[in-house]
C-alpha cells in the first residue's frame, strides 16, 4: 500500500485543542483515512490547500506528492474556516 505520511503545522494544536473530545476523535479518524486517500478537493482555485468536511467542520491541509506527505494546518467550524482563509466562501 502506498500511504502518505502525516505532518502537522506548528499552529495545528491551537485549532485542534479547541475541539471537544468527541470532535477530536472524529477529526483524528478522518486524518487517518487521509493517509490512504488519493482524491482531495482544492479549497479554492489558486489556493495551495485542500479541504475535507467532517460534519460542520473543515479540515485544511497541503499535499506534497513527491514526498508523499500531507501536512495538516487547520480544523474548525465553517465560520472559523472563513476567518482562517480570509475569504468569504458563501
Amino acid at each position: 500500500m502506498n500511504e502518505y505520511s502525516l505532518k502537522f503545522d506548528e499552529k495545528w494544536d491551537t485549532y485542534f485543542s479547541k475541539l471537544d473530545k468527541t470532535m477530536q476523535k472524529r477529526v483524528w479518524k478522518k486524518i487517518q483515512q487521509l493517509k490512504q486517500t488519493t482524491y482531495s478537493r482544492h479549497l479554492k482555485l489558486g489556493f495551495p490547500f485542500f479541504v475535507t468536511e467532517i460534519g460542520q467542520y473543515r479540515l485544511c491541509y497541503k499535499i506534497d506528492g513527491q514526498q508523499k506527505t500531507k501536512t495538516m494546518y487547520f480544523v474548525g467550524t465553517h465560520k472559523d474556516y472563513e476567518k482562517w482563509t480570509g475569504i468569504k466562501l458563501w
